[in-house]
């Protein structure tokens, strides 16, 4: 099948579409208990929304750099390839760098997957990268097995794009081998939980958390008495909160609710649960989330460094996989790829750096230069050069040295 044949649409291929009534089981967007959860709506959540920006924004943060690889298995940064500007200055005329990486991170997710369209000058090198809504994207599995995506862009246009024109993260890989599955989507009871308990509490704050009861009198009252006394009831309750005051009923009323509080209901501590259970899907510390409950000094930064190692570093090796395999051509990937740079995440105190640097330095495997590099700081001339502690060699020309006496002994 030829090129053309596979871009015009003469190829047998099976669509992907987001209004299959099946596509919902296959995800798995349907349950049993609360049904499908609106990712708009449940990213809204505070403690997810903190999550969801947490993950994003360090990750875009990071340097994301174009090596090149040298002898004796080294690397360099290759600056002068267009790649490394759409990852490290400007993704394309309008977003930088920073936006289309916290876009298309924000998205993975929300929604499990998230699509760039890719543009190449004529040697095939991608100098431009356009994260587009996932909600427009349909994926078309064609019969080699390759994908080509179908985008309806809001102007009403429609358009087609091969697998080599697109870059599409997946949080993790559906049942069907193409899309991702979104983690609200897999965790919908408890986000579902989570809506529910926030709009009881809206509602409550709504209504300025009025009580529901009853005004129990000592005698039998006259129809037109009890509406006086409703009357007045309802207008202080529903007054505003500025204009209320004191009201005072005579003939021995007493009130009785027939409302749990918060308190008694044990609201308060369910919503904090469920908040742990939000940082536990995305594996955000719940510190680093901003529930400092129990929070301490070392735990805070020891979940700090929990986030880099349990939570961003997966989802960057995620990242830097599918931009290797899109990005960069069978040909340039025996001489190039894309890396995260998480060692600004693991840096601990001046102390704990700068003792670090001295057993490097000083046991021979780390230059000047390697540490000034490290530290943000200019190279200096000679600054290559590596110590070789003088009592320690090895073993071989400590036996030649001794002339073989050892073996008399």
């Amino acid at each position: 099948m030829s090129f053309f044949d596979r871009l015009l649409g003469r190829e047998r291929r099976s669509t992907i579409k987001s209004d299959d009534p099946y596509l919902a089981e296959w995800f798995g967007l349907r349950s049993g208990i609360g049904g499908y959860t609106d990712p708009a709506r449940a990213s809204g959540i505070a403690v997810a929304h903190a999550c969801i920006s947490i993950v994003s924004q360090n990750l875009a943060a990071m340097p994301l750099n174009l090596y090149r690889r040298i002898e004796y298995g080294g690397r360099e940064r290759a600056a002068d390839h267009p790649l490394y500007s759409v990852l490290h200055d400007m993704s394309n005329a309008t977003l930088t760098a920073f936006e289309a990486r916290e876009t298309l991170i924000a998205s993975l997710m929300v929604t499990g997957n998230a699509f760039a369209v890719l543009e190449r000058n004529q040697r095939g090198q991608v100098t431009a990268l356009n994260p587009i809504d996932p909600g427009t994207v349909a994926v078309e599995k064609l019969q080699n097995g390759r994908l080509r995506y179908r985008v309806s862009y809001s102007s009403g246009g429609t358009r087609f794009y091969l697998q080599e024109e697109m870059l599409h993260l997946r949080f993790r890989l559906g049942r069907d081998g193409v899309m991702g599955l979104s983690p609200i989507q897999i965790a919908r009871e408890t986000f579902n939980l989570a809506l529910t308990q926030q709009d009881t509490a809206c509602d409550q704050a709504s209504k300025s958390f009025k009580p529901e009861g009853a005004l129990v009198f000592p005698n039998t009252i006259g129809t037109e008495q009890r509406q006086s006394v409703l009357d007045k009831l309802e207008t202080k309750v529903n007054s505003d909160l500025s204009t209320r005051g004191i009201l005072v009923l005579d003939g021995g009323t007493d009130w009785k609710s027939f409302s749990f509080s918060s308190k008694d209901a044990e609201f308060l501590d369910s919503r904090k649960l469920t908040n742990l259970d939000i940082c536990r899907i995305w594996g955000v510390p719940p510190t680093v989330a901003g529930i400092t409950d129990n929070a301490t000094y070392s735990n805070s930064d020891q979940e700090s460094r929990a986030l880099v190692v349990r939570c961003l570093a997966p989802m960057a090796r995620r990242v830097e996989q599918a931009m290797n395999a899109t990005l960069l051509t069978d040909t340039a990937r025996k001489s190039l790829f894309i890396e995260h740079d998480l060692a600004g995440l693991l840096r601990g105190d001046m102390k704990a750096r700068y003792d670090a640097y001295s057993v490097g330095r000083n046991g021979g495997w780390l230059s000047v230069n390697e540490i000034r590099t490290l530290e943000n700081m200019p190279q200096i001339e000679g600054g290559n050069e590596f110590l070789s502690p003088l009592n320690m060699t090895q073993l071989g020309d400590r036996d030649s040295d001794d002339g073989g006496s050892n073996n008399d002994i």
